[in-house]
């Protein structure tokens, strides 16, 4: 395998790294730059737990093959609360509403409901379901989920 340069964005800053070009957008998060926030539970794309946001759309930073986030702006778990490093109140929500239990899938839920709540500031209930469905919660802390989705999406309506 080559070398690649891959010049992103990562949560509002600049980067450049080199590297093999069979890694992944996981490999570079989490090995390079350090942001352990984004998970790696299965490797396969199926438990949602690398969940980021690239180009402000979630993915699962598993299946993104290094490549792919040349010129791309990434948002990880460390950068939803902005430069300031304040939590985003859908972090704040998920504390509240007591939906951290172990915690291993949190940063990816946390991050498909900020897609949600991008796209849609008042979900249903189904909604946050559907939403979720591509993340896996271990401890099966779903009620807890919703709920802090939902009171989220109020908090940010002020």
């Amino acid at each position: 395998m080559g070398s690649i340069t891959v010049k992103f964005k990562v949560n509002g800053i600049d980067r450049h790294i080199t590297t093999d070009s069979g890694r992944r957008l996981l490999d570079l998060l989490r090995d390079d730059l350090g942001l352990t926030g984004t998970k790696e539970g299965c490797g396969i794309g199926e438990c949602g737990a690398c969940t980021v946001l690239m180009n402000g759309r979630k993915v699962n930073s598993c299946m993104v093959p290094a490549g792919q986030a040349e010129g791309a702006t990434v948002v990880t778990i460390e950068g939803l609360g902005g430069a300031d490093e304040k939590l985003h109140p859908i972090q704040q929500a998920f504390i509240d509403a007591g939906a951290v239990q172990c915690g291993f899938c949190t940063p990816g839920m946390i991050m498909s409901a900020a897609d949600l709540l991008e796209a849609n500031p008042d979900p249903s209930e189904d909604d946050i379901k559907e939403a979720v469905a591509g993340n896996i919660c271990r401890c099966g802390a779903y009620r807890q989920i919703i709920d802090a989705i939902l009171m989220a999406a109020e908090r940010m309506k002020v």
